[in-house]
């Protein structure tokens, strides 16, 4: 344990077996494979209309696999139905998007609950904690209006993480901010995801962020 986080084992988190996906005659990729492990950090790299966002969603759960198979903990998601999909998947994963949508009417911390409400483990003492790590302990019961948007994107990193995902995947993350509050933003999201044990698939078009990271380029 570090920093009043508990630290996962090593192990293999993630699959992907000869995942290839098309729309009608488009052809995004094919025959891809890698694996990650726990603690982990992979980039998606390419080019607006390359797949970085199919991918994701796709090793999410939230698209239907066309050929090929993504497993979690070594078990296929291809298959299954909507709702133990979406049940392993609160579980599993953690999901960042470029915009944080967050629910306008509630506070920072009752926003890094919802995941703990939605799994029926709400401990508000872990939210504050998370928001702490996130520096924003001191905002928690702001709603987001009265955040900046820097600010709002690091609650919907405190929020990804609330169910100690094995898997976060965060599409453009840092796509809306500018550079400062984008490194900011990154730095806390990969150092919290880090304690926690958490591997980490982040898809974006700004190699200059993630320059040194282990990646995969996509490009048609």
């Amino acid at each position: 344990m570090r920093n009043g986080l508990p630290i996962a084992g090593n192990g293999s988190v993630l699959e992907v077996l000869n995942l290839g996906f098309a729309y009608g005659e488009v052809e995004l990729f094919q025959n891809l494979r890698f694996t990650v492990e726990r603690g982990d950090v992979r980039v998606i790299l390419g080019p607006s209309g390359s797949g970085k966002t199919t991918l994701l969603h796709l090793l999410a759960g939230l698209l239907a696999i066309q050929v090929g198979d993504v497993q979690w903990e070594g078990s296929s998601i291809r298959g299954l139905t909507e709702e133990v999909l979406a049940r392993r998947r609160l579980l599993f994963t953690g999901l960042i998007f470029q915009h944080h949508y967050l629910q306008a009417e509630l506070t920072a911390l009752e926003n890094t609950l919802v995941p703990g409400y939605l799994a029926d483990k709400v401990d508000p003492a872990w939210g504050q904690e998370l928001l702490n790590r996130v520096g924003l302990l001191d905002r928690a019961h702001l709603p987001p209006k009265a955040l900046s948007g820097g600010e709002r994107q690091r609650v919907a990193v405190a929020r990804a993480l609330y169910n100690r995902p094995k898997l976060l995947l965060a599409d453009e993350p840092t796509g809306s901010l500018d550079r400062r509050n984008a490194e900011k933003v990154l730095g806390l999201m990969l150092g919290l995801a880090k304690d926690l044990g958490t591997a980490v698939i982040i898809a974006t078009h700004d190699e200059h962020l993630v320059q040194g990271l282990p990646e995969l380029r996509l490009g048609r």
